[in-house]
């Protein structure tokens, strides 16, 4: 089955096998990943079954596909690379289970929290191994939005760029912000991330070659970064700068500096985020017959007469008139 290729391509478009007779869920698989990704020859397995899930998000010209399936091989043929009108790089987040890429001759191997890349337009073959369940985030990336970052006479390899020292663990911890985040972001955003994401996967796949602009660009990944960092653990009471800045890998100066150039602070980014969190929930009605104590202490808040005082500052209006307006 061709890709689809079209304006008219809902953002999000998602496959199951589970309502399909088990003799066919695989061919409704290789039929789906035709789709999500492009023309594909995955190997029938020797079982009667293959639960299989795929999301298709987009992220402005490229997508995420995440994918849940048992252990088998896909390959990427001659007759598919002909068969195809476009070309892409494939960037995979391994989630679950282990995988081997193999192409030109070299091989990949794949274990949960790291990232790989590989091309579209030459042969590969995709071990999916280790687990009753893999699951996969893996990046639609058009082969132009990635060579436009490249040096233009650069030789593609296929790589583990999260094992990069420099910036191998920014290009995971996008990723998986781009894995957890896509489908609720604003369309604009995620593409934006996206972007980022491509220009760390640049940095690392050409490192040495543009001094200049990877120290620029490394500085803005870390941002984004040290921020998604924050974001996920806004409602720990205790959070401090030390703390994120040891997940995010770097020292507590250098977040108070990263906050200082974005005319703020860390303490005031952390305390307006919550206050932005708790002023949602107070609408929400999800949260309708909550206190409004118990909303402010999920948020992070150790004392209701501080948040109360701080939310007034921020929105002029207090937490339970908020709630009423």
């Amino acid at each position: 089955m061709q890709q689809i290729v079209s304006p008219d391509r809902p953002r999000s478009l998602a496959w199951n096998t589970e309502d399909v007779r088990p003799a066919e869920q695989f061919a409704y698989y290789r039929e789906a990943i035709c789709q999500a990704f492009m023309k594909l020859t995955p190997e029938p397995t020797d079982k009667s079954s293959f639960p299989a899930r795929i999301e298709r998000i987009g992220l402005g010209a490229g997508a995420i596909n995440r994918v849940t399936f048992p252990g088998h091989l896909v390959h990427r043929s001659p007759s598919d690379i002909a068969a195809s009108s476009s070309s892409c790089f494939y960037l995979n987040l391994k989630l679950a289970g282990r995988c081997r890429i193999e192409q030109d001759g070299r091989g990949v191997d794949l274990s949960p929290g790291q990232v790989g890349i590989f091309d579209s337009e030459r042969l590969f073959a995709l071990r999916h191994s280790h687990g009753p369940s893999l699951h996969v985030a893996s990046f639609w990336v058009p082969t132009e939005l990635l060579r436009n970052r490249l040096p233009p006479s650069f030789e593609f390899k296929p790589a583990r760029v999260s094992d990069d020292p420099l910036v191998g663990h920014l290009i995971v911890e996008t990723a998986q912000a781009l894995n957890s985040a896509a489908a609720s972001m604003p369309e604009e955003e995620s593409t934006r991330l996206f972007g980022v994401l491509l220009d760390l996967v640049a940095l690392s796949l050409s490192r040495g070659s543009r001094r200049g602009a990877e120290a620029l660009g490394l500085v803005e990944a870390t941002w984004i970064a040290l921020r998604r960092t924050v974001d996920r653990r806004l409602r720990e009471p205790g959070l401090t700068a030390s703390t994120v800045a040891l997940s995010v890998g770097i020292s507590e100066r250098y977040v108070h500096k990263l906050f200082e150039r974005a005319g703020t602070t860390f303490a005031s980014y952390v305390i307006d985020r919550r206050l932005d969190g708790a002023a949602r929930d107070l609408k929400g009605r999800a949260m309708f017959g909550r206190a409004i104590g118990d909303i402010a202490f999920d948020w992070g808040f150790a004392d209701l007469s501080h948040f109360t005082r701080r939310f007034k500052q921020r929105f002029g209006c207090t937490p339970r008139d908020w709630r009423r307006g």
